[in-house]
């Protein structure tokens, strides 16, 4: 299940139209055939976001870019979650906020 070479893969990623910042990453070339028809179900239409060359280095907003590749080459794909809503608390409560009077 390799996509460009061993150390780059072709990647999809997909975003869930049931919950907000849930993504699939895939190997474009496979697409979304190894992903499990439950996932899929509870996931919603996947709706196509981007298509990256991924190396095991590239920066990614919440995922290592090896670990992704990882489970992609073991599983077909990786599916990324949204942050815990504890995470969006202590941002918001980060957050400086500005009185007005």
């Amino acid at each position: 299940m390799s996509g460009i070479s061993s150390d780059k893969l072709l990647c999809e990623i997909f975003k869930s139209p049931r919950k907000d910042e849930m993504y699939l990453y895939v190997d474009k070339r496979r697409g979304l055939v190894d992903v499990p028809e439950a996932l899929l179900e509870r996931f919603g239409d996947p709706q196509s976001v981007v298509t990256l060359i991924l190396t095991a280095d590239k920066p990614l907003a919440r995922a290592k870019a090896a670990d992704v590749m990882a489970a992609i080459g073991e599983k077909g794909y990786y599916l990324q979650m949204p942050p815990a809503k504890e995470a969006y608390l202590l941002d918001l409560y980060k957050t400086p906020t500005e009185a007005r009077y």
